[in-house]
């Protein structure tokens, strides 16, 4: 049976990702995302801006090598928080906005903080901007988001909830999945072999490291010394 809104349920999704904070601004579009950080454990820091709660959140992930994770309003709020996204794009930092949005309703067009197009505005700064229409969509875009912060480039993701979903009813947060990266993520073995011949037959290599490799610093050194 229903238990939660769909923004408490997010809250504890999130908790069992392994976030303790969130950074952000709570407002009219977005309030049901806040009903359960506290009951979830989740500590919140209330931002003058958005563009400084995306900035916080990308010093978040820099500082602790874990994902930064920011709240903002439909329209306007997302707009602001674009520069700190694009920021963490260039810089692969992995950053997760959630944002809320106004229901799909064409006879009712200039309501507040409307936006023609807000996924596809978000998706011209991020790795991916996807508007989740039920709580199934929702709790999957987040595995989703979490199993690529570890299993390749991490680069910023973008959410986005309608405030009627999010204020509706579901069951509690299920337990994270699996989520099983595209082949294109997933060097073949036969690459790995052909790199390795490469690197056994030079005598020169060159090694460059980019911010991928943060904390892979041992078996780094190790392919260097095995190359040398």
């Amino acid at each position: 049976m229903p238990t939660q809104t769909l923004g408490s349920g997010i809250a504890h999704a999130l908790k069992a990702h392994r976030v303790d904070t969130v950074f952000g601004i709570p407002g009219v579009h977005n309030i049901e995302l806040y009903r359960g950080i506290q009951a979830a454990g989740i500590t919140h820091v209330l931002a003058r801006h958005e563009q400084g709660a995306g900035f916080m959140a990308d010093g978040y992930a820099r500082a602790t090598r874990r994902p930064g994770v920011a709240f903002v309003i439909t329209g306007p709020g997302l707009t602001n928080i674009m520069t700190p996204m694009a920021q963490a794009y260039s810089d692969r930092v992995p950053l997760l906005v959630i944002s809320s949005c106004l229901p799909v309703a064409p006879d009712m067009p200039g309501r507040l903080h409307q936006m023609r197009d807000q996924t596809g505005a978000a998706a011209a700064a991020c790795d991916w901007s996807i508007l989740a229409p039920d709580a199934d969509a929702a709790y999957a875009l987040l595995d989703r988001a979490f199993a690529e912060f570890s299993s390749s480039r991490t680069r910023p993701k973008h959410i986005t909830i309608p405030t009627d979903v999010l204020a509706g009813s579901c069951g509690a947060a299920p337990s994270p999945s699996l989520f099983t990266p595209s082949g294109d993520e997933i060097p073949e073995p036969g690459d790995i072999e052909s790199l390795a011949g490469l690197l056994n037959a030079s005598t020169h290599p060159l090694f460059i490291f980019g911010g991928g490799a943060v904390g892979a610093s041992a078996p780094a050194r190790d392919v260097i010394a095995k190359s040398g």
